[in-house]
């Protein structure tokens, strides 16, 4: 396994990290298998480990807390928050109030007194970034946070988080966790760039977009009871033109999505999230597949770089999406000059 640098953090991460998000009820509920997996991952040579608190709330965090005992000092743990963790409002978001405790749930979880990468799960519109620099920093000289990262960010956000940082004399985001893969490049455009310009490192979620390219059937894939939206005909479309460039390369249609994946200069690591041994087995199985210029020039052929065929249930939708209040003059305003 060859270690990339996560950033310029000096920390040195496999290119494959190993997602947790199926690691409880919602995925796998057999919490020993789920810790075989990641034993299994580690003697691959993978020591990137990224999880959350929200994921089968908190579950998925105790679970990778038990199966690092006798080998935390040799994994990069990385975790999240933001997402609801109750039905208290005081329970998620990117406030001081609920980074701090968040943090330390998240540490007692884990069985572990720091947390190598920790990164706001998505925006928060509602809090100044000041606000959440502040507290991480306060969590970082404290010792229990090692760096910090943000997930799934406009370019703009990203850019105002380091002048943020640079002007208030705070820690900065050193990370950024993007969707990517071949159905989703619209981060090409501005986000990976902006990524590169600060030095940050990119570890890019969903690079099988949401289990679409696995080679699984759209019917299997809604069975899981996970993903909302798999019948979106455009993206289907898709992967059929693909799978004649993966069969034509010789492999399989899953070591092409990820060996893509980590063929972009910006991105430092992929997350793998396997559900199942044998999910995993097929992901490492490709770890060694390096794809050549003609096979990335037929790829963007067919999904042309900065652009997304349709979207993932979980990317960020901006407060101008989802109020329409903020995207419309009121109706007295409306008439031209």
């Amino acid at each position: 396994m060859h270690y990339r640098t996560l950033g310029r953090t000096g920390i040195k991460v496999s290119p494959y990290a190993l997602g947790a998000m199926m690691f409880g009820a919602v995925g796998n509920d057999d919490p020993d298998e789920s810790i075989r997996m990641i034993h299994k991952a580690l003697d691959a040579g993978i020591n990137f480990v990224d999880t959350a608190d929200f994921y089968s709330h908190g579950e998925s965090e105790v679970i990778v807390g038990k199966a690092l005992k006798g080998r935390r000092e040799h994994v990069v743990v990385a975790t999240k928050s933001h997402l609801p963790m109750g039905d208290d409002p005081n329970q998620r978001g990117n406030s001081r109030r609920w980074i701090v405790t968040a943090v330390e749930n998240s540490l007692r979880r884990l069985g572990t007194d720091y947390i190598d990468l920790f990164q706001m799960h998505r925006p928060d519109p509602e809090t100044d970034v000041e606000e959440t620099l502040s507290a991480l920093t306060d969590l970082i000289r404290s010792g229990k946070v090692r760096t910090i990262g943000s997930s799934t960010t406009p370019a703009s956000e990203i850019v105002e988080a380091q002048w943020v940082s640079e002007r208030r004399g705070l820690e900065r985001f050193r990370a950024e966790q993007p969707p990517y893969s071949i159905l989703n490049r619209g981060i090409e455009r501005e986000v990976l760039p902006t990524v590169r310009k600060y030095g940050l490192g990119a570890l890019v979620w969903s690079p099988l977009a949401q289990g679409q390219l696995t080679g699984r059937a759209p019917s299997e894939l809604r069975r899981t009871g996970i993903f909302r939206h798999m019948s979106d005909q455009r993206r289907l479309d898709v992967v059929d033109q693909l799978t004649p460039v993966a069969d034509a390369a010789g492999i399989a249609m899953t070591h092409l999505a990820m060996a893509f994946a980590i063929a972009h200069p910006a991105v430092t690591s992929a997350i793998i999230g396997p559900r199942t041994m044998a999910h995993l087995d097929d992901a490492l199985a490709g770890a060694d597949v390096v794809l050549g210029d003609d096979v990335l020039d037929q790829i963007d052929k067919i999904v042309p770089p900065g652009t997304d065929v349709g979207r993932l249930d979980m990317d960020y939708d901006t407060p101008p999406i989802l109020d329409a209040n903020l995207r419309r003059r009121p109706v007295g305003d409306r008439a031209a000059a």
